[in-house]
């Protein structure tokens, strides 16, 4: 287990259809802003706009660096379908080295 992981995180969106979940993993993989998306199928409750919600979304789990941050934010703001969009970033507090070491070749740092 790596001491020094607080240079990674996870950021998390959701996302209103499974296609455009797959669509957004791909392309932040391929862009090298994520090394992995994992999407899963949630269901989120919620008010917006004075009304109360429940619906079917996807969850985006983005694993990357915390220096790409202000970067991938930007990148989801751009391509994001709703108009605020949850967009939060989650420290790693601890994590095995070698998936770290993954993490920063497939983000462009090693």
């Amino acid at each position: 287990m790596s001491d020094d992981t607080s240079d990674y995180c996870v950021v998390q969106t959701a996302l209103p259809s499974e296609a455009q979940a797959a669509e957004l993993a791909r392309a932040l993989v391929q862009a090298r802003l994520a090394a992995c998306v994992q999407v899963q199928a949630i269901r989120s409750y919620y008010v917006w706009q004075e009304r109360a919600h429940d619906e079917p979304e996807w969850l985006l789990s983005i694993k990357t660096r915390r220096a790409l941050y202000p970067q991938l934010e930007a990148w989801l703001r751009e391509r994001h379908p709703y108009d605020t969009p949850e967009i939060i970033c989650l420290p790693i507090t601890a994590g095995s080295a070698t998936y770290l070491a993954w993490v920063d070749t497939n983000t462009g740092a090693a």
